[in-house]
């Protein structure tokens, strides 16, 4: 870990998992240092390099360098291993009471974050629905198809489950263990753990650079053994009170 820790434990940790964004990182760096300066909480970021090799890690030890009034940490997997292990491991390093992340390819807009922190308190876990999706009609139509199965399979009602942008008390978190692949279902499995959780539209924009990391070839299959595994938590979940006489 670099860098010297801040005086003041942070409230909010945003968590970044970086991979191959190396020209993503600068304009996305500049707007989250917009919207932290009007947020009322003190907060780091924590960025997750997955195993980069676009010259990613060294853009952001310079944007680290560069905003000094950031708390910008920095964390490095050994190598890439995918979305899932570099959420967990931002998840793991992070120290604010409120967890939140989001992807670092701009199509999340830190503008929203405050939307998602609007409603700490009243909820536990607060959802990202992407508006207007700038995805090809490819994606947004097997995207469309795989959270409706998902819902029917978990009886779940959550709109956008491939949304990044989430906000999380870090209490649930801290019970969670991740396995590859289900951080498309964390509403779900916190649900499990008693978390309330609740949906707020935000924003969605086009990638201007970089190529997505994510296709129907890549998500089909294992995404139907995710679901399959999570099915079968809910139906294994133990509920019990107890008390000492």
């Amino acid at each position: 870990m670099s860098g010297q820790a801040p005086a003041k434990k942070p409230e909010i940790s945003i968590v970044l998992p970086v991979y191959n964004e190396r020209d993503n990182l600068s304009e996305l760096i500049k707007e989250l240092h917009s919207v932290i300066q009007g947020l009322k909480y003190n907060t780091e970021i924590v960025l997750v390099n997955d195993g980069s090799n676009d010259g990613s890690l060294g853009e952001m030890q310079r944007l680290r360098d560069m905003y000094r009034d950031l708390n910008i940490r920095i964390i490095c997997l050994d190598k890439n291993h995918g979305l899932t292990a570099a959420l967990a491991a931002g998840f793991e390093w992070a120290r604010g009471d409120w967890v939140v992340s989001l992807d670092a390819d701009l199509q999340n807009d830190p503008a929203d974050i405050p939307k998602l922190l609007s409603k700490l308190g009243e909820y536990d876990v607060v959802i990202g629905c992407r508006m207007k999706r700038q995805d090809n009609f490819v994606r947004r139509v097997s995207s469309r198809i795989a959270n409706s199965v998902r819902n029917r399979a978990t009886r779940e009602t959550v709109t956008d489950v491939g949304c990044t942008l989430k906000a999380y008390k870090q209490e649930y978190l801290a019970k969670l263990r991740l396995y590859n692949g289900l951080h498309r279902f964390l509403p779900t499995l916190l649900k499990l753990e008693g978390a309330r959780v609740a949906e707020v539209q935000v924003n969605h924009r086009l990638r201007l650079h970089g190529k997505s990391k994510y296709n129907i070839s890549n998500r089909l299959w294992a995404g139907i053994n995710d679901l399959f595994a999570v099915r079968w938590m809910q139906k294994r979940q133990i509920k019990y009170t107890s008390k000492e006489l």
